[in-house]
């Protein structure tokens, strides 16, 4: 009977009455008529784009000697970090509601470039290391870079904290480390809400590498500075629980 049916490609008769036996034949006719190998179509032209995903799973660089932080000093660091994120949870609403001066414009949330010369200043953003002497009358921010302050922050949902960290990473991927992007970059990781979106999780993994290799590579070996990589890979292994990637303590 089966194979009448199925060679006919019409089903039997629904009887007034369904019995488990014809439930059964219709699920082995249905199954028939299935192949056994199903290919997908795909169009070719989507595959030309560009889909290259580089990957790093390595750790960081062990710190140079002499320099690498004992555990009491990152287990106060995630302490202090803590109750900064604490404190800027409970009073986000108070600092959001707050006027910014008329010569803060922060970037739209896609602006790359507007978002690297608002965190670290036109100065730093052009790598122009001297000051005019017009420039040292005044503070010029467009010109030094706005500190993180929270009234800024605050108002940065979690798509711009992971743009902007995003942006301020690939610059520092190609450029020294300075107090303002330090600064940023500390601030952004305040504001980055726990469970870590897949995200956010690659990119303070790819930051806290990149400090470890310009810890590494510092010549002269500037103690704040060393100081500064250390809080920033200490918080990445440490408060966001990225472990393989932490300082064996001193």
């Amino acid at each position: 009977v089966s194979t009448c049916y199925k060679s006919s490609g019409i089903y039997p008769p629904v009887p007034e009455r369904k019995k488990c036996s014809h439930l059964i034949l219709f699920c082995r006719i249905e199954a028939a008529r299935c192949p056994d190998v199903v290919v997908a179509k795909i169009d070719p032209r989507k595959l030309k784009k560009k889909q290259t995903v580089n990957i790093s799973i390595s750790g960081c660089q062990p710190a140079p000697e002499g320099y690498s932080p004992t555990l009491k000093w990152q287990q106060q660091q995630v302490a202090n970090f803590s109750a900064v994120r604490q404190n800027l949870n409970k009073h986000r609403n108070h600092w959001r509601s707050q006027h910014l001066d008329s010569n803060v414009i922060m970037p739209k949330s896609e602006d790359e470039e507007g978002w690297k010369k608002f965190c670290l200043g036109e100065r730093i953003y052009s790598e122009i290391d001297v000051l005019s002497d017009n420039e040292n009358i005044g503070i010029d921010y467009m010109k030094v870079g706005f500190p993180p302050l929270l009234s800024i922050v605050s108002r940065m949902n979690q798509a711009t904290v992971t743009s902007v960290l995003e942006y301020l990473i690939s610059w520092f991927g190609e450029k020294k480390f300075t107090p303002e992007l330090g600064r940023w970059l500390y601030a952004l990781l305040a504001c980055l809400e726990k469970p870590l979106l897949p995200e956010a999780h690659s990119l303070i993994r790819q930051l806290a590498r990149r400090c470890s290799e310009v810890r590494v590579l510092e010549e002269n070996k500037n103690e704040e500075q060393i100081s500064a990589l250390n809080l920033i890979i200490c918080l990445v292994s440490r408060y966001f629980d990225q472990r393989d990637l932490a300082d064996e303590p001193s």
